[in-house]
């Protein structure tokens, strides 16, 4: 007799906004698209929550009573790498860049549809993505070395020196695909196309962000860097070590 076929749990979402009512409808729909949610509405509350419910993504709105959304994001850097989107109700560049300077994934400003945000989550649950069958990329198992820089493909692990570096998931995706394929300058919209996703749409200068944020954990100097290297007008490559 066959065995049945195997079924996975749905993927937790944890919703953060203080606004219970769009909190509400944003967890419809992601019931509706088969998500699993779980809403709370302060920021202490979201801390425990993820420490607790272990989610898959957080959608992390940034104006929270008790802590806001930046502090959110740092504390539960601290514990788990999920997903997480920010919310912000403002479109100044500079919340954007907050966010993501402490650990966020993604945002989206407010007002936004609840279907886009359905499809962020979607997206970046999609990822890591197996890799293209091309020679030219890297085989899963394959540990790529830039000088003191180790990036263990398979187990997702990097280090410098020998020392963990602790990389989110979207960090870790980003210096993964540079790794491929080190003699390639990867620009913005590849970069995006590869770790977003080609539907993704916002300020392509996420990626000067995260790479930023990849230089300090790698303590790498952007004047004169060892690992990650600017190619003007063009994008970033990896660097030779």
């Amino acid at each position: 007799m066959s065995s049945p076929a195997t079924e996975f749990p749905p993927a937790r979402v944890l919703v953060v906004d203080d606004e219970r009512s769009l909190a509400a409808l944003v967890g419809t729909y992601l019931t509706e698209a088969g998500f699993a949610p779980a809403l709370v509405h302060s920021g202490p509350d979201a801390v425990a929550a993820a420490r607790e419910q272990a989610p898959d993504v957080m959608i992390l709105d940034l104006g929270l009573p008790g802590l806001d959304g930046v502090e959110v994001c740092r504390q539960v850097r601290t514990f788990s790498d999920c997903y997480i989107i920010m919310l912000t109700a403002r479109s100044h560049e500079t919340d954007k860049l907050i966010g993501l300077s402490v650990g966020a994934d993604d945002y989206l400003t407010k007002p936004f549809s609840p279907r886009e945000l359905v499809a962020r989550v979607q997206t970046v649950l999609r990822r890591p993505r197996p890799a293209r069958p091309d020679e030219s990329r890297l085989r899963p198992g394959t540990v790529s070395v830039f000088g003191p820089l180790r990036i263990d493909h398979e187990s997702r692990e990097v280090s410098v020196d020998g020392e963990p570096v602790a990389l989110t998931r979207t960090e870790f995706d980003i210096v993964a695909v540079l790794s491929e394929r080190p003699n390639l300058a990867w620009s913005r919209r590849q970069l995006i196309d590869e770790v977003w996703d080609a539907a993704w749409v916002g300020d392509e200068h996420i990626v000067d962000v995260h790479i930023a944020h990849l230089r300090r954990k790698f303590g790498d100097d952007s004047t004169n860097p060892r690992f990650i290297t600017t190619v003007r007008g063009v994008g970033y490559r990896m660097g030779r070590g």
